[in-house]
């Protein structure tokens, strides 16, 4: 019975690692196709109707595509079955994606605000900008709207199955957002006589993807150094394991993040005059217990010490 019992919560884990990767892929598709096309979109409008800036936030939509792939790449292989050599799983690797998406989504921060800030230098000094067209106007306020609800859809399938690499892929298309926010401005600004908007707009961009960027780097690094997961979660833990017929008392709980997963070591009290059978029993119990009902638990270990009466 026991046998069986472990052949089931091993198959559901497989189940569960499968349909994560599946979602995973089925998002990373979607955002590539919408990357491209928007992407020829902007280029065009931005050609046609002569915007520096919407030529800009093409190529920066274009760059999304290459963040996808890291993504792509970075979920098949933290999904990949333990081997002899990773006895513990790869689930890390997504970590790596995250931390390269991070650094790619600061860079994509800092160049806007480069370009920002070398805008209002030259529009100070005398210089002037050239006034877009109507078309880059319309391709701004699509690409806000394409991309701020890529970035919701990406977010929730990013929570849902708990992935670090596609939660910075969902801040990528938020700082494409915030990027056509700044086109937006600085061309409508333009048009109506205030070209310096553009730039101010883009220092302030600069700033709240930076901000997004070391978020993800932060949350990547905690989970690739045996950071424990949150009190609330733990307290939550405590409660269950008392539930559990036998256990008196819980006399440690330690939790690490590993990647997108946990592992948690805990160490229960029990009456010291049962046998070593019921004992066994009640340590089963609290480890399947929470491997079911932690769905983000890979492994729980259980250690039973003894107590008088």
């Amino acid at each position: 019975m026991e046998h069986t019992e472990n052949k089931t919560i091993i198959h559901d884990t497989e189940k569960t690692a499968s349909w994560e990767q599946q979602t995973a892929m089925k998002v990373s598709g979607i955002s590539i196709l919408v990357n491209l096309l928007l992407s020829v979109f902007k280029l065009i409008a931005g050609i046609v109707a002569h915007s520096g800036a919407m030529i800009s936030d093409a190529i920066h939509s274009a760059s999304d595509v290459g963040s996808t792939f890291i993504v792509i790449i970075g979920v098949r292989l933290s999904a990949k079955k333990s081997d002899k050599e990773h006895q513990y799983g790869h689930e890390r690797m997504e970590c790596v994606s995250s931390i390269v998406l991070a650094g790619m989504l600061l860079v994509t921060g800092l160049g806007i605000g480069i370009t920002g800030a070398r805008d209002i230098v030259k529009s100070t000094s005398g210089g002037s900008i050239a006034i877009p067209g109507t078309l880059a106007l319309i391709a701004a306020v699509v690409s806000i709207v394409v991309k701020e609800w890529m970035f919701w859809y990406t977010r929730g399938a990013a929570k849902k199955i708990n992935s670090g690499a596609l939660m910075a892929d969902a801040w990528h298309h938020r700082s494409d957002a915030l990027s056509s926010i700044g086109a937006f401005v600085g061309i409508l600004g333009a048009r109506l006589g205030y070209p310096i908007l553009d730039p101010i707009a883009s220092i302030v961009i600069c700033v709240m993807i930076a901000k997004a960027s070391i978020d993800i780097f932060r949350d990547a690094i905690d989970k690739m150094v045996d950071h424990s997961c949150d009190a609330k979660t733990e307290e939550s833990m405590k409660r269950e394991i008392l539930k559990v017929p036998g256990v008196r008392r819980v006399d440690l709980l330690k939790t690490r993040l590993f990647g997108s997963k946990m592992y948690v070591d805990i160490e229960i009290a029990a009456d010291g005059n049962i046998s070593l059978f019921d004992a066994h029993d009640i340590a089963e119990n609290v480890h399947h217990m929470i491997e079911n009902k932690f769905k983000d638990v890979k492994h729980c270990m259980v250690h039973v010490n003894p107590i008088n009466g």
